[in-house]
């Protein structure tokens, strides 16, 4: 099997919107959590008033003017965090076309150019409907405007699977190399649902917070938690075979050693309350990466914020480690950026692999009365140093659909 390296990394989130200013702000515990502002929509007849919203983000930089308002921002994102990640890796020029691919994942896709269409049509009719509509609105946009931008013309495979749709893009793109389909991959995933529509559904099915309190409103593992705030943004990494990658001169930020992918089969929102599905996506990434639980480990949870979700994963991380659970740094970044769907696989992806280059381990924020079902180390409220040789991430989606991805240390040179 062939070994694949992380050579590239980018994104744009609610703390930021290029990697090292995301990194700062994780790791000094700054959250990206605020108000929905009157000009994006009016939150006035609405039990949801928060979200992380991606701030200050000038498409500009990678769209003509023109061409913006044909994209909706779901593929901006993606644009932007692939762009990132490209020049970070430098593979453009050192890769055949061919032999280039994307898995680039929207959990929702193109959810206010639907609306805002939608509105057009019952008001004004059909003729208002724009000609742009669909090719903004579909899922495949985000990776397939990326692979026309980088003449990517390898596999291209859009991802869709909820909450787990990044890992599921990074993860399905380490098995494109790892089988030799592909020697490098832009992966990922990217969201822009913050609107009314999706603020109102989420909140009638009583998933979200409705504390309205920007800095302890996304609190995992706290037993006054209630529910996720939503967030936004996209997040992408280079991957590549590590002989290539190493032939170039590329520097290597981590290795993708595992990955694992169940389905509970059970509820369509609801995990598994036994964890044992996606414990044993946990364990088919443990084996593939050839790890154990006594290493030194970092693990980057799913941390939504919910009852079910963190208990869940608590359980699912104990039956894959066993004791070994207990010596693991555990934190939630969602704790800082919110709930980015499509783009939060990606987004952990990226901070798992800044630990383990950096040994220091990103906190969960506002972690005051913990659960005490929920029993590990959280890392709360500051981050700590520590030198760790592994990294988990896990991703539960909507569905049943449970992703793992394992990242060890990149080797000294």
């Amino acid at each position: 099997m062939r070994r694949v390296a992380v050579t590239g990394l980018g994104a744009v989130t609610p703390v930021g919107n290029d990697v090292p200013t995301i990194w700062e702000n994780l790791i000094n515990g700054v959250c990206g959590i605020d108000f929905i502002p009157e000009e994006r929509f009016s939150t006035d007849d609405l039990k949801v008033k928060i979200a992380g919203l991606v701030k200050d983000f000038d498409p500009t930089k990678y769209f003509e003017k023109k061409e913006v308002r044909k994209n909706d921002l779901c593929t901006q994102f993606a644009v932007a965090a692939a762009a990132e990640a490209v020049e970070d890796s430098g593979i453009l020029g050192k890769i055949e076309p061919e032999r280039f691919g994307v898995y680039v994942g929207s959990g929702i896709g193109g959810l206010q150019s639907f609306y805002n269409n939608s509105v057009n049509l019952e008001n004004s009719g059909p003729k208002k409907v724009s000609p742009f509509f669909i090719p903004m609105m579909i899922s495949n946009m985000p990776s397939g405007t990326i692979a026309i931008k980088y003449k990517a013309k390898g596999p291209c495979v859009p991802i869709v699977t909820a909450c787990a749709t990044g890992a599921h893009a990074i993860g399905e793109a380490f098995h494109a190399i790892r089988h030799g389909y592909c020697d490098a991959v832009i992966a990922g995933g990217t969201e822009a649902a913050v609107s009314r529509l999706a603020v109102a559904g989420f909140a009638n099915m009583k998933a979200l917070t409705t504390k309205n309190d920007p800095k302890n409103s996304s609190i995992p593992f706290d037993k006054n938690r209630d529910g996720f705030v939503m967030g936004e943004g996209g997040a992408c990494i280079i991957l590549e075979e590590y002989e290539h990658a190493k032939a170039r001169g590329a520097k290597i930020y981590a290795e993708l050693a595992g990955y694992g992918n169940s389905c509970d089969a059970n509820h369509i929102t609801a995990p598994d309350a036994t964890a044992q599905v996606p414990a044993n996506a946990i364990i088919a990434a443990m084996q593939e990466a050839g790890v154990t639980g006594d290493e030194e480990w970092y693990w980057n949870a799913h941390g939504t914020s919910t009852h079910l979700n963190d208990l869940t994963e608590t359980k699912a991380i104990k039956i894959a480690l066993g004791d070994n659970a207990y010596r693991v740094n555990v934190s939630s970044t969602k704790s800082m950026t919110g709930h980015l769907f499509g783009a939060t696989g990606a987004l952990e992806a990226i901070v798992s692999v800044l630990t383990l280059k950096n040994g220091i381990i990103p906190p969960t924020i506002n972690l005051n009365e913990p659960d005490e079902e929920c029993d590990l180390n959280y890392t709360p409220h500051k981050a700590v140093e520590r030198k760790v040789n592994v990294a988990a991430s896990t991703n539960l989606g909507f569905g049943g659909h449970n992703a793992c991805l394992i990242f060890k240390k990149a080797e000294e040179e």
